[in-house]
């Protein structure tokens, strides 16, 4: 039996281990994929206060696991399948196992859209991508576009506009949501060609992705199509257990609680989120003390 078990390693989950484990709480961080989370596959990572220097993903992530094992947190890699609630614990299981706790912290992040385009699924890996740190080694000196409006889409053109020829940045309205600070270095970068108002309507190629076609009818010869058009949240394990909002997203009250006792929140799985690093810390710090808190008080 766990005092609290966590399920996902992101910024959220590892911050949640962090807390958790340093306030005493017998803690067990589960995570299918290697600890980290959507933020290692970011090229650049620069607004996250006390990080001086500009760092990948990566790196930045790379301590976090550790500081969570110091505490005492156990980390293991197992895919969650089901959360099942009894009285006054819950019961976890993974492909292979079982576990219990006493409160769950779900912390399982979201993962990209899909941009809707024709041949989209068919290239996925033949030149659609929505990774540019994974896959940019590939584009060196070619052509490639980038499908998106946002923070992440911007800085993923920057990225890109360091190691391919050229890079198309299209976007389908007339402005970016990006910060101003990240426009203007898109703008001034000479390699980055920005078209507005336009879709991908299709991509085409043979055995690798050739070209796509605009929503205007016009082609474009490209080696590769990155695709970064908002995330899905990953709310499979609890969208049955607690109330969500329009869009998928677990409600939360500001400790992070759900709408079901002693299951909690964090990170880009909750309403509201901002999607930043940053805030799912500080989500994944503020589930831990009140899960804490709770198991206290029962």
């Amino acid at each position: 039996m766990y005092d609290i078990i966590i399920v996902g390693a992101g910024p959220a989950g590892l911050s949640s281990g962090i807390y958790a484990s340093r306030l005493g709480a017998k803690t067990l961080i589960l995570e299918k994929l290697n600890p980290g989370g959507q933020i290692t596959l970011s090229s650049e990572i620069e607004n996250y206060p006390g990080v001086c220097e500009p760092k990948s993903g990566i790196e930045f992530m790379a301590c976090w696991p550790e500081q969570a094992k110091r505490f005492g947190a156990e980390i293991k890699s197992e895919e969650v399948t089901k959360i099942i609630p009894n009285e006054k614990k819950y019961k976890i299981k993974t492909h292979n196992n079982e576990y219990e706790a006493k409160a769950i912290i779900v912390a399982t992040g979201a993962t990209p859209k899909r941009a809707g385009f024709e041949g989209e699924e068919e290239f996925i890996g033949r030149g659609v991508s929505y990774c540019a740190v994974c896959d940019g080694f590939f584009y060196k000196d070619k052509i490639v576009a980038v499908v998106g409006g946002g923070d992440t889409a911007l800085e993923e053109a920057l990225y890109l506009s360091k190691i391919a020829k050229k890079v198309y940045l299209i976007h389908r309205r007339d402005k970016f949501r990006a910060a101003p600070h990240t426009q203007k270095k898109v703008f001034n970068t000479p390699n980055i060609e920005i078209i507005f108002n336009e879709t991908v309507k299709k991509v085409f190629g043979k055995e690798f992705v050739e070209g796509i076609i605009l929503s205007s009818g016009k082609e474009l010869r490209v080696d590769g199509v990155f695709v970064f058009v908002g995330m899905k949240v990953n709310n499979e394990l609890v969208k049955d257990l607690v109330e969500l909002n329009e869009w998928g997203e677990v409600k939360v009250n500001l400790n992070m609680e759900t709408s079901r006792k002693g299951l909690y929140a964090a990170g880009d799985i909750r309403e509201n989120s901002v999607k930043q690093v940053v805030a799912a810390a500080g989500d994944g710090a503020v589930a831990a003390i009140n899960a804490t808190k709770y198991i206290e008080g029962e």
